[in-house]
């Protein structure tokens, strides 16, 4: 039984830390560094652990843990979750005003507008101030429960405010959403597994939130912005959706900041034209804007047709899909040996953007949506989104179209393909296959790896000794190797080069061949993440590189390390340890991890490691930056890694939890969003001067 300081300080920390997740889920403004939140979680855990009649689900600890469930229970939705009905245009949005004036008797009400995202809808009940469940929409009148999975999303608060007065129960209406940044580095990395690709963010969403195991939603990072007030028991709420979504922030709820209120269309129609400009800046996809009336009594009176609200409407946003014929079938050999194959069409628009291939994912994919070659197909692209096959349009099949097979040889090197029981990809087994030699080093070079600047894919093809040839009855080019035009073989070649070398080569005048080398060299200085990403080890992709960079401390130590002790590591899982271990068991690869070494690459991080380097001064600790525009002294990722490598945070979108947003030359909205926001800007210089001194040039210590 603990003691009453013990209880006392369990209370104490359980009430810091909700207050601390509302101010950086809901508010955007942190009181404490990442690293004071985790000391503090980690004391709150440690008491838990010692004190197991403390236990409470209401708990900031409690997010996950629970083990998987075979199957979700239905639930039904005491107040039904309609759709929305859709407006395409401006003329049907003001028909839809005109119907519901009609209905009002009345033409002087006021409507609030918000994004549209494009996720998965959810009801949070509470009772007493507690999470106590949530279900998916499902059809509209039943949905399943799945509290224990929405339990691990950070941004859905597990205890309401305290001090803030809060219905006796109530239920919360939202959207649980996949962030754009982390979609993202979830699909590197499941390609760099050989995995198949997650087509959307929306699918990942609703795929991640219907996981039996909630541990595996939880490393998905998702994310929520609520919309509604669905019902509330024994307190009395605001009386129009404006007021309700401030009170709902209060409570502790995330609010989207994008919401405003209008008198008119004409206000509305600028709102939307705004979003058809800006969606793709957003860390979140939006299908259009919600416009609602904005008092309840109003809403109330005007009631539903059929399965919709007739006090809301969603204005959607233009088409992002479009059909085109599918000419062939290519296959892109990746570079651990991974046979992709992609669309090959007719050349076709889609939101602006002329689309010539789309990915096909992997032949399970093909099979199970019957595209064969020759088909019309719609060809979809939504923000960041590689471009897509959606599916055919089986009614124009002319019974000449063909079904697809897999090659049973590497179409770059003709040696045989296999797949992994299990496996989603096939494999090219010829290690010296010239596909896959020419993508490791376009991987080694590129931003995400050595961060080489001037070494493209073609001068890369040029150094190898490749020309690629096109396949006529196919559309697709292959690298074909010529060896006796190779400069380089390998990567570790690369730091070979000389000035003459490069001159040698098809334009390539002496100053641009003099930047290369100097590239080259500098890229002998990047950070340990950036190395370890750049050896091209199967599953292993930046954020495992990170990982293991700052376990490891070197190169050298991390090559020799067991299969036990990369699975030690948090958030390496035993597939991914096997292919680090397979990747150094092999002597050719650990062959040139030395080489790399003797031509003077950095293997280790300073000082001996990260862990070192952690000691010393971190001037960015606790901040948040984004980088925007053309920078002089440093491309994208390098200050990405100057900012990390001194304990800062680097994200892709400005919130009010940034602290600097650093521009260079055209920044584009960013600029914008931070002047909105009130978030500082810096110069380059002034970022340097900040991580040198700990303030911005033109600033005093005082200030």
């Amino acid at each position: 039984m603990a003691d009453a300081a013990t209880t006392e300080r369990v209370h104490e920390l359980r009430e810091q830390l909700h207050r601390h997740n509302y101010r950086y889920h809901v508010l955007d403004s942190p009181l404490v560094t990442d690293a004071e939140y985790d000391a503090l979680f980690r004391e709150l855990q440690t008491l838990e652990e010692a004190n197991p009649d403390l236990a409470d689900a209401g708990s900031p600890t409690q997010r996950v843990g629970a083990a998987p469930a075979p199957q979700f229970d239905e639930v039904a939705h005491p107040v039904p979750m309609l759709s929305l009905g859709n407006a395409f245009g401006e003329e049907e949005l003001e028909a839809w005003r005109r119907r519901a004036a009609g209905m009002l008797e009345r033409d002087d009400f006021a409507m609030v507008c918000e994004p549209k995202i494009d996720g998965l809808a959810i009801a949070l009940t509470y009772e007493a101030g507690r999470l106590t469940r949530a279900a998916t929409r499902g059809d509209g009148v039943r949905g399943e429960d799945v509290t224990l999975n929405v339990r691990t999303i950070k941004s859905v608060p597990l205890v309401l405010q305290a001090g803030a007065s809060h219905p006796s129960r109530m239920e919360v209406r939202g959207e649980v959403y996949f962030p754009r940044d982390a979609f993202r580095r979830m699909n590197e990395e499941r390609e760099d597994a050989g995995e198949s690709l997650f087509a959307n963010p929306r699918n990942a969403a609703a795929g991640s939130l219907r996981q039996l195991d909630p541990r595996i939603t939880a490393s998905r990072r998702l994310a929520i912005w609520v919309y509604q007030l669905g019902w509330a028991e024994g307190a009395e709420t605001p009386p129009t959706h404006w007021e309700t979504m401030q009170w709902l922030r209060e409570l502790g709820f995330r609010v989207n900041p994008e919401i405003a209120r209008f008198e008119s269309t004409e206000g509305i129609a600028t709102y939307y034209d705004r979003w058809v400009r800006e969606r793709d800046d957003k860390n979140y996809q939006t299908d259009g804007v919600v416009v609602k009336i904005d008092r309840l009594d109003y809403q109330r009176h005007l009631g539903f047709v059929g399965r919709e609200p007739r006090w809301a409407i969603a204005w959607k946003f233009p088409a992002e899909r479009a059909v085109t014929r599918l000419l062939s079938i290519g296959i892109n050999v990746g570079r651990t040996g991974a046979l992709n194959p992609y669309a090959i069409l007719e050349p076709v628009q889609v939101s602006g953007v002329t689309v010539k291939q789309a990915t096909l994912h992997n032949e399970d994919d093909i099979r199970r949506k019957d595209i064969r070659v020759g088909d019309y197909v719609v060809v979809e692209r939504a923000g960041e989104v590689i471009p897509q096959v959606v599916g055919p349009v089986a009614e124009r099949r002319t019974g000449e179209e063909t079904a697809f097979e897999m090659p049973t040889h590497c179409p770059a090197c003709n040696s045989r393909v296999t797949r992994d029981e299990g496996a989603a990809a096939y494999r090219c087994v010829n290690t010296a296959c010239p596909a896959q030699r020419y993508e490791r080093i376009r991987h080694f070079v590129s931003q995400a790896a050595m961060d080489i600047d001037g070494l493209g894919e073609k001068l890369v093809a040029q150094l190898l000794g490749i020309h690629l040839a096109c396949d006529l009855e196919t559309r697709q080019v292959y690298p074909h190797l010529s060896e006796d035009l190779a400069i380089i073989r390998d990567l570790t070649d690369l730091y070979g080069l000389t000035q003459e070398h490069l001159e040698a080569l098809e334009r390539m005048g002496e100053k641009s061949a003099r930047n290369l080398v100097d590239a080259i060299d500098a890229s002998k200085q990047r950070p340990l993440p950036s190395v370890i990403s750049g050896l091209g080890i199967l599953h292993v992709g930046g954020e495992t590189a990170e990982l293991l960079a700052r376990r490891f401390g070197s190169v050298e130590r991390l090559m020799d390390a067991s299969q036990e002790e990369l699975e030690a590591v948090p958030g390496i899982g035993p597939i991914v340890a096997a292919g680090i271990a397979s990747h150094f068991a092999n002597e050719g690869n650990r062959s040139i991890v030395q080489r790399l070494g003797k031509a003077g690459v950095a293997l280790a991080a300073p000082e001996g490691g990260d862990a070192a380097q952690a000691d010393g001064p971190m001037p960015f600790e606790g901040m948040r930056f984004v980088v925007t525009g053309r920078l002089e002294g440093f491309t994208r990722s390098q200050a990405e890694s100057f900012i990390k490598e001194r304990g800062g945070q680097v994200s892709g979108s400005v919130s009010k939890k940034t602290s600097y947003v650093v521009v260079g030359e055209e920044p584009g909205s960013k600029r914008e969003d931070a002047e909105r926001l009130g978030v500082a800007i810096l110069s380059e210089d002034e970022l340097t001067s900040l991580a040198e001194s700990g303030v911005v040039s033109g600033e005093t210590a005082d200030a």
